[in-house]
């Protein structure tokens, strides 16, 4: 299962059946470059844009350690690092 909501995620109920948890977490250039390419955004997504390192990340790392305590957490600072992940996982 995919996504961050921002604040409208019940990520918790995700995570509780998680037995991996990845977190892509790119660069505030990149996600903006990226979401710049892909169409245009509303107001409140690049409020949550620029803040989410601030606000949501600790939320959401504080949500993980507490309803995925087991589960396997992987961190990719960007795409090549997952997708070095991926082609062991295809191997």
């Amino acid at each position: 299962m995919d996504g961050d909501l921002g604040p409208y995620d019940a990520v918790q109920v995700r995570l509780r059946r998680a037995d991996t948890v990845i977190l892509l977490d790119f660069s505030l250039v990149r996600c903006a470059c990226q979401a710049i390419k892909r169409s245009r955004e509303r107001a409140d997504f690049w409020r949550w844009l620029l803040t989410y390192r601030r606000k949501y990340l600790p939320l959401l790392l504080q949500a993980i350690a507490q309803h995925a305590s087991t589960a396997d957490v992987l961190i990719f600072r960007g795409p090549l690092a997952a997708e070095r992940f991926l082609d062991t996982i295809r191997a």
